[in-house]
């Protein structure tokens, strides 16, 4: 039986201690993986545990996330986690790797990948949107959500959406453990989180304008895709994993009968995928 060393640690990251997970061999081809609202690194736990012996993975939480600090005067936005992320990556010194972009891990990662593009050995794409026909009705008025408008917002933190998140569109939701929610909830009610996720909320529409410049950067890179979808995804639909075959028509596009958090219901399913994708693409990330 092969079970894979996960280490939790935490770094300085330009005055910012962020959490992070690692398990694997530091020689074997490198995952970074980037998480979701209003998840953290946990939410990767099994995704670690079944590839771990075999590749480099790598998930930290983003600042006010999870166990990464939430600093006094920090300026929450997704240029400034972004930012965090970029000087993460460099402290760690993961030089080339392959990316998976989830939900907010899609806006932070394409940052990543215009700023740095060396880096970017390939793309493991689920269920994070750059494309505004991948924007659902509910999606679209989110986008356009602006201060004034936090009571807006506060419904989406509350233990009712946030566990609707994972159970919403999925086939079987005895699949999914309350594990999950339970803890998204807990970080998200300590002191402050709700005001860091109102204001990314307002600043999401930043996103959405710079969709047309990671579009370009996918036609000139064309890197290595592999796209896993859950078709059933309430704010990201279907039309957005397809969009990615314009830009990066050899992508490879697999959609699965679950929602958001397609990894909890669909992981041994999605697992194989992209453990065959890392010995492909993930050899230029060593």
């Amino acid at each position: 039986m092969n079970v894979p060393n996960v280490a939790h640690r935490s770094v300085d990251v330009g005055g910012v201690r962020v959490f992070y997970r690692e398990a694997g061999p530091r020689d074997a081809p490198t995952l970074l993986l980037l998480h979701g609202f209003p998840s953290a690194s946990h939410q990767f736990a099994r995704l670690i545990d079944a590839l771990g012996t075999r590749y480099h993975l790598v998930a930290p939480d983003y600042p006010g996330f999870g166990h990464s600090e939430a600093p006094a005067g920090f300026g929450y936005s997704f240029d400034r986690l972004a930012d965090v992320v970029e000087g993460f990556v460099d402290t760690l010194g993961l030089d080339r790797f392959v990316l998976y972009a989830f939900d907010f891990g899609a806006p932070v990662g394409f940052r990543l990948a215009v700023r740095r593009p060396e880096w970017i050995a390939g793309l493991v794409v689920q269920n994070g949107n750059v494309y505004e026909e991948g924007l659902s009705a509910a999606a679209r008025g989110f986008v356009a959500l602006g201060p004034g408008e936090e009571d807006q917002v506060l419904p989406l933190l509350t233990l009712e959406a946030t566990r609707g998140q994972y159970e919403g569109g999925a086939s079987d939701p005895t699949a999914i453990a309350p594990d999950g929610w339970t803890l998204d909830q807990h970080f998200l009610d300590l002191p402050g989180r709700k005001e860091i996720q109102i204001a990314l909320a307002f600043d999401y529409k930043s996103n959405v304008a710079l969709y047309p410049e990671w579009q370009a950067w996918l036609r000139e890179h064309r890197p290595p895709t592999l796209i896993v979808w859950g078709r059933n995804d309430p704010f990201f639909v279907e039309e957005g994993a397809r969009a990615f075959l314009k830009d990066v028509p050899e992508a490879e596009l697999h959609l699965f009968d679950t929602g958001h958090f397609a990894l909890e219901e669909k992981l041994p399913q999605i697992a194989p995928l992209i453990a065959d994708f890392l010995e492909r693409a993930g050899k230029d990330s060593k």
